[in-house]
C-alpha cells in the first residue's frame, strides 16, 4: 500500500474531497461517539512497555506501509484492546493467549533484530526491518523463537488490519463513506453512488503496488 491519503488535508488520493468526518451529523449519537473516540479520545498506552510500544509501532508501520504523517494510531488502538482484554475471543491452541503472545512475539522480534543488526527492531532502518519481517513471513520452520511463525504473522496482521480499517482516515483512503445508520442507502447497485460518495479518481491504478519500492527478493527464511 502506498501514497496513503489518510487525512483529507493531504489532498490527492484516490477519493479527493472525501472526509468521512464531515458526514458525522448523519450518524446517531452512539455511532458518533464510537468513531470520535478513534480519532481524538484514545487513552494513553497502558498495556505495552516502552520497548514493546516502540517495536509494535515499527512493526505496524511496516505491515501497513505507514511511512509519512499523519498515521493512523494503530499502536494505541491495539494497546487499548489488549489493556481491556478485548480479544477476538479465540486463539490457536499452539499459541498463548493474545496478550502473552504479543509480549513474547515483540520481545522475540527485538532479539531477532539484535542478533542480525545489533539493535532493536525499531532502530533498524526501513529495508532491514522489511527483510527481517520477510524472513519471518516466509519461514518454513515449525517454530520461530518458540512460536509458530505463521500464527505469529496471523496475530500481527489481524490486529493491525482491524485497527487500521476501523479508523476514519483509512475510510477516506478506500472511499468508504462511513456508517450508513440511520440514513441508509437508496442507490443500490454496481456504480450507483450515493450523493455523499466520491468516485475513484484513479481506477486504473493498482492500490497495492509500491512502484517506488523494490520488494524483498530471495530472502532466506527466518532460522
Amino acid at each position: 500500500m502506498s501514497g496513503l491519503n489518510l487525512a483529507p488535508e493531504d489532498g490527492g488520493g484516490r477519493f479527493p474531497g472525501l472526509d468521512v468526518l464531515d458526514l458525522r451529523d448523519h450518524w446517531d449519537a452512539a455511532t458518533r461517539a464510537a468513531v470520535d473516540s478513534r480519532v481524538s479520545l484514545l487513552p494513553a498506552i497502558r498495556f505495552f512497555t516502552v520497548a514493546e510500544e516502540a517495536a509494535a509501532t515499527a512493526l505496524f508501520d511496516q505491515l501497513l506501509y505507514q511511512r509519512t504523517e499523519p498515521k493512523v494510531p494503530v499502536t494505541r488502538m491495539v494497546d487499548s484492546r489488549l489493556a481491556e482484554q478485548e480479544t477476538d475471543g479465540w486463539h490457536y491452541d499452539t499459541m498463548p493467549a493474545d496478550d502473552v503472545a504479543w509480549q513474547r512475539s515483540l520481545a522475540a522480534l527485538d532479539d531477532y533484530a539484535r542478533e542480525r543488526h545489533d539493535r532493536p527492531f525499531c532502530e533498524c532502518d526501513w529495508d532491514d526491518q522489511a527483510e527481517l519481517l520477510a524472513r519471518i513471513h516466509d519461514s518454513k520452520s515449525a517454530e520461530w523463537r518458540g512460536l509458530p511463525p505463521a500464527q505469529v504473522w496471523s496475530l500481527w496482521t489481524r490486529y493491525a488490519c482491524t485497527a487500521f480499517y476501523s479508523h476514519p482516515w483509512a475510510w477516506n483512503e478506500i472511499g468508504f463513506a462511513g456508517p450508513a445508520y440511520p440514513r441508509g442507502y437508496k442507490n443500490i447497485g454496481v456504480d450507483r453512488r450515493e450523493p455523499f460518495e466520491v468516485p475513484d479518481a484513479k481506477p486504473a491504478e493498482d492500490p497495492v503496488a509500491n512502484p517506488g519500492d523494490d520488494p524483498v527478493k530471495d530472502v532466506p527464511s527466518a532460522p
